[in-house]
This record gives C-alpha cells, structure tokens and sequence, in this order.
C-alpha cells in the first residue's frame, strides 16, 4: 500500500513511518519545510521513504503533496501537538489544526477523485475534557477544555464534512496520551524522566513535579503507530476510535515507579510554575471498537515503555 504519513518527523510519526516500512508499505513522508527527515531513524529506514516537505498553512505547499500518486492511504499527524504551545497561540493551533486539517483532505478529494485514499485524522482523547472516572467511549460527548482539544475537535468536525461532501473516506483515531523513547520534554513523563536522572547523577534528594494527582491512560507510542496502521487497513469508515489502553495510572505512582527502577529514593516537591491551568484529572479510555474492528491490541508491557524512556533520558 502506498502511505502519505504527515509529520513524519515528529514524535510518533518517526514510529509509525518504521512500522509502516518493515510491514512492507510504500511511504511517503511529510516533514516541515527545512528540517530534513528525522536523523533518529535508521539510515536503512530513511531510505526507503519519499521525504516531501510541506506547510499546512500553504495551499500550494498542500496541492503539491496531495497530488502524490497512486495514495492509497494518508496518516494525518502533522499538527500542533502540545497543548503548552496551542495555549500560548491558540489561533495558531486552530490554524494548524483546523483549518490545515480541511486544506489538506479538500486538497487529497480533489487530486484523488477517482479512488480517494482512506484517511486516518489523528485526533486525540482529550476532546472528552473532564468526563466521568471511567474508560470513555466513543459516544460519550465530546467536552474540550483547552485550546489544543478544542481545535482538534474542530479537524474532527471539518474531516468528517469534506468526507460527507466528497466522498473521502475519513476515520478518526482518538489518541490518549502516549510515550516513549523520543518524546520532547514538553510533555510530562519524558520531562520528570530526566529529573529523575539528573537526581540520580547528582544524588540530588529532590526533584520538581507539577500536580501528580492526575489518571492517565498510558501507551507506548509503538503501539499507538500500530494502531494507525491497524485503522489503515481494516478501520471502518466514519467511524471514531479511541486508541487507549483502558488502564489509568496516577501520574504519582508513575515518576515513583520510575524512581524505583533507578533505584533511586527522591522527595518530589510539588512546583507552582510546573502546574497547568484545566488539566483534566481521570483521562481513560475505552478501546473496544478498536479491538474489535481492527483485532488491535498493545504489545508492550508499560514497565517496558518506562525502561526505555528513562534509558532514551540518560542518553
């Protein structure tokens, strides 16, 4: 199958393209303009793979890469996907997010009239803001409390249109947060993984957290690139599906975890400046339509993923 993968270069993108490529798809990988294919990937990888750089916020930049031939298949992960940057420009994340997630998918219905490709908008689960203690499901209404959730929502809203309109074929894969070896230090796990490192260098007896008292559903980012390929070849049309585990961890018993696998005894001192405004307290979900659709299931056990985050942070 021939796959357009859209950034490419970022965190699961670089996952998902490796996947892709020892399953024996052609790839075509869409990366920022300047930045060159992700010097992280196996030289033997990168090879296979047709970089094409593009800027979501260009029509022409978009109409070039659309017109791929022979797509049979996009992955459409290029996107603002911090929510401490779309907070500190939300109409930029809206931009990206939204309005890019349209140009993109007009721009594939007209290139690709004949026999669109199936496309997978990757969304995320926090589209479902503070919903109740339990694994979400697909039908429980969607209630974002940030600008990053709600402007993927709204790619949700406008995939969903220009694939009613155009005939593309569009599913939505709703991610919950996921890690790994990687991951920028913007995001929680990665960040206290390399405290808790620097403490064991230095023997530092504290390190700084922001709340610890949040539920997360963890996966590691190689099954979540396993998921999208799942959703490629055997996800149903129209349809959203939530990529989780189904397990939630406290984000405390996490970092103490890890600080035990390093042996390391610490006293985590909660920091004001670490704190983020609405931050959603019980985020799980519920990945039975993936499962059942797809015969998806994650295959790394979580003690695995934490290894290899805190072997990636001493690096």
């Amino acid at each position: 199958m021939k796959v357009l993968v859209t950034g490419a270069d970022g965190f699961v993108g670089r996952w998902l393209v490796s996947d892709l490529v020892e399953q024996g798809h052609h790839v075509t990988g869409g990366i920022r303009v300047g930045g060159g294919p992700p010097r992280d990937l196996p030289k033997s990888t990168r090879n296979r793979v047709d970089w094409s750089e593009f800027d979501l916020l260009s029509s022409e930049s978009v109409d070039r890469i659309a017109k791929t031939k022979g797509l049979q298949a996009v992955v459409h992960l290029a996107a603002v996907a911090s929510g401490v940057d779309a907070r500190q420009d939300p109409g930029y994340a809206w931009a990206v997010n939204a309005a890019g997630t349209v140009r993109l998918l007009e721009a594939l219905a007209r290139a690709h009239s004949g026999a669109p490709p199936r496309v997978v908008l990757v969304s995320t689960g926090e589209v479902y803001g503070s919903g109740p203690d339990r694994p979400l499901r697909e039908d429980d209404p969607p209630l974002p409390a940030s600008p990053y959730a709600a402007s993927k929502l709204g790619a949700e809203i406008g995939a969903f249109e220009v694939g009613r309109r155009t005939g593309l074929p569009v599913v939505v894969a709703r991610a919950f947060p996921h890690t790994g070896p990687g991951q920028s230090q913007k995001y929680a796990l990665p960040a206290l993984a390399s405290r808790l490192q620097t403490a064991r260098q230095i023997a530092a007896p504290v390190i700084k957290t922001g709340n610890l008292s949040p539920v997360r559903d963890y996966l590691d980012a190689r099954d979540v690139a396993s998921a999208y390929r799942a959703l490629i070849e055997r996800g149903t049309v129209g349809e959203v599906y939530n990529v989780a585990s189904g397990t939630g961890r406290q984000l405390e018993a996490v970092v103490r975890q890890m600080a035990e696998m390093l042996e390391l005894r610490v006293i985590l001192e909660p920091d004001h400046a670490l704190l983020r405004p609405n931050d959603i307290l019980h985020l799980v979900g519920d990945a039975t339509r993936l499962r059942r659709d797809t015969g998806w299931a994650p295959s790394i056990p979580f003690e695995q993923t934490l290894k290899d985050l805190l072997d990636a942070q001493a690096d």
